[in-house]
């Protein structure tokens, strides 16, 4: 047997310890301090204060993440199978924790391997991303993040399942600017209208899942036909919701419909103004897969990209 695989029987050995590690939800762990405090110089400062402790606890690190750090402290490596998606979060904490910038090295390694080598169901970047979104300040010099940005700037955003990227996650993947990414800013507004329709309500997501096609059933004329013309109660909830994602989509990169679509236009008798209601009767002779209906300025108006730009 290899040093390595020796030591490896010592990780959480009671047998071979001779200090009690409490973890996160009370989870108790086994350890050698000599091993520790040698490997890490935060486990030297807490074991070799001048008080022989028999426990020590870490209330904020989880024993999944603290397993981790064993297994690296032990025999100097990681095995692949050892890091999941349920864990390789929790691992970098502890390795930020602990000072040990050599699993986080291993971890960023793995998620760079993990996008080149495997399917996007199999990516946990979006997972990741979403979890480091709601407990961290999400800054540029992270490298942990900068990888996951790099790891996901090269899935396209409708191969993500919606409930994987959650809307913080997903503003900061968008806020990278810096960093090309391979979806359209069509797909860009699509995936960012659905997911924040998704945490309204089930009809919310329903509604814009049918009304925004992606790009390729767009290209490919297919499943284009709209149900019956309906509104959502909650569409302002919805507004609220996509707000945080708006300054990230560029709507003028998303191409539009041609001026030879419009169909006719007319002048208003007034000027439109202040907060008034205005009425119009409008008869549309002929169905289509769209209709739309908008005001406009009669001067510099492009009819090539969106109302909103203008």
């Amino acid at each position: 047997m290899t040093l390595a695989k020796d030591l490896e029987i010592l990780i959480n050995n009671p047998k071979f310890s001779d200090i009690e590690i409490f973890c996160e939800n009370e989870k108790k762990l086994y350890g050698c301090r000599a091993i520790l405090a040698v490997r890490s110089n935060v486990f030297y400062k807490l074991l070799y204060n001048g008080r022989y402790e028999s426990q020590i606890s870490f209330p904020n690190i989880s024993s999944f993440g603290m397993e981790i750090v064993f297994e690296y402290i032990y025999t100097g490596s990681i095995k692949e199978e050892s890091l999941t998606k349920g864990n390789i979060l929790e691992a970098f904490y502890a390795a930020d924790y602990f000072q040990l910038s050599g699993i986080q090295r291993i971890i960023i390694v793995k998620t760079y391997k993990d996008t080149l080598e495997k399917s996007c169901n199999e990516n946990y970047s979006p997972e990741i991303l979403s979890k480091l979104a709601e407990t961290i300040p999400l800054t540029d010099d992270n490298i942990f993040l900068s990888s996951l940005v790099d790891a996901m700037a090269v899935i396209p955003l409708n191969t993500i399942e919606f409930g994987r990227l959650s809307i913080k996650g997903l503003r900061y993947f968008l806020s990278c600017t810096e960093k090309p990414f391979t979806t359209p800013e069509y797909e860009v507004f699509r995936y960012s209208a659905i997911l924040a329709a998704k945490q309204v309500s089930d009809d919310a997501y329903k509604f814009f899942m049918e009304r925004l096609p992606t790009l390729e059933q767009i290209e490919q004329n297919e499943n284009l036909l709209q149900p019956e013309i309906k509104f959502i109660t909650d569409h302002q909830k919805v507004a609220k919701e996509l707000e945080p994602l708006t300054e990230f989509i560029d709507c003028r990169r998303i191409k539009g419909c041609t001026s030879s679509l419009v169909g006719e236009s007319a002048r208003a008798k007034k000027a439109l103004e202040n907060n008034d209601i205005f009425e119009w009767d409008v008869i549309i002779e002929k169905a289509c897969n769209d209709s739309w209906v908008r005001v406009c300025t009669s001067e510099n108006f492009n009819y090539e990209i969106w109302a909103g730009c203008e």
